[in-house]
């Protein structure tokens, strides 16, 4: 059994994605129909479908479709976590179709321009309200906004946090520094996890290597141990750096095999409750 724990959809003809530029090849739909052969080639059986886009009515459409297909084993959705009364919205989600794969709850936080976003107090309501509803809370972050997100995280130690894509470390450039400290302050909380997600796309599109990545995911293997990383593909935006299997191998030569039940299976099934 092999957990993909991060992947979007998207139809351009429901809404257009305007985080996509022009000419990407990323400008077209992108469906479960798409992914599924990709998925099952690279051995992957059960999926976490995540947020692409602060719109409410995407993650009904999310949980309708996790009802429809064996292989979307859970979503993490959206919603307005400064609302007042989120705690009733996050009980309406669960009750529509397919309500019961809603695991998480992502907010686009690395598009916010406020660096402490997370710690306002509208935002620690919504991050309780989560908490309540046995929930978790995907980080979607950029690496200046990791000291906060370990506040955040430390505030709400009955909250599980997962931290999407590493922090987006600055693969590119070979900088360690400063990512690499704050990123072992967050692990250091126990109520946090990884995913080894969206890493290609960090470094260079063209001439990336597994040599490139692996600097950064050494540092989330020592920070975090193997039963807080979680495997996710970030396809299709990973599409730009790679195809599918590539990324999925590049995962795999990246690990010790004796962690690789973990990583890609059993940190994802106990986080989101798969």
């Amino acid at each position: 059994m092999t957990v993909d724990a991060h992947h979007h959809i998207w139809d351009l003809s429901v809404r257009d994605q305007d985080w996509i530029p022009e000419h990407s090849p990323l400008r077209r739909d992108f469906t479960l129909t798409d992914l599924a052969p990709e998925a099952r080639a690279a051995g992957v059986d059960r999926t976490v479908l995540v947020q692409t886009i602060t719109v409410a009515e995407e993650t009904p459409e999310f949980l309708a479709l996790a009802d429809a297909h064996d292989l979307v084993a859970g979503v993490v959705g959206w919603t307005d976590l400064t609302r007042p009364d989120v705690a009733d919205e996050l009980a309406r989600l669960r009750e529509l179709p397919g309500g019961h794969y809603l695991k998480g709850i992502r907010h686009q936080v690395q598009g916010e321009p406020d660096p402490e976003w997370l710690l306002r107090p509208d935002v620690h309501r919504g991050l309780a309200a989560i908490a309540e509803a046995g929930l978790v809370y995907d980080l979607i972050v950029q690496p200046h906004q990791l000291p906060a997100s370990a506040k955040a995280a430390a505030s709400h130690p009955e909250l599980t946090f997962v931290l999407d894509h590493l922090g987006k470390p600055p693969i590119a450039s070979g900088a360690l520094d400063p990512w690499s400290a704050d990123f072992r302050t967050l692990a250091a909380l126990p109520n946090v996890v990884a995913k080894l997600s969206g890493l290609v796309t960090e470094a260079d599109l063209e001439t990336w290597t597994v040599a490139d990545l692996r600097p950064y995911t050494d540092v989330a293997l020592d920070a975090f141990g193997p039963d807080r990383l979680m495997f996710g593909s970030d396809w299709p935006v990973s599409l730009l750096g790679a195809t599918y299997g590539q990324v999925m191998d590049a995962a795999r030569e990246l690990t010790p095999e004796s962690t690789h039940t973990q990583i890609f299976e059993t940190t994802a099934t106990r986080v989101y409750d798969l």
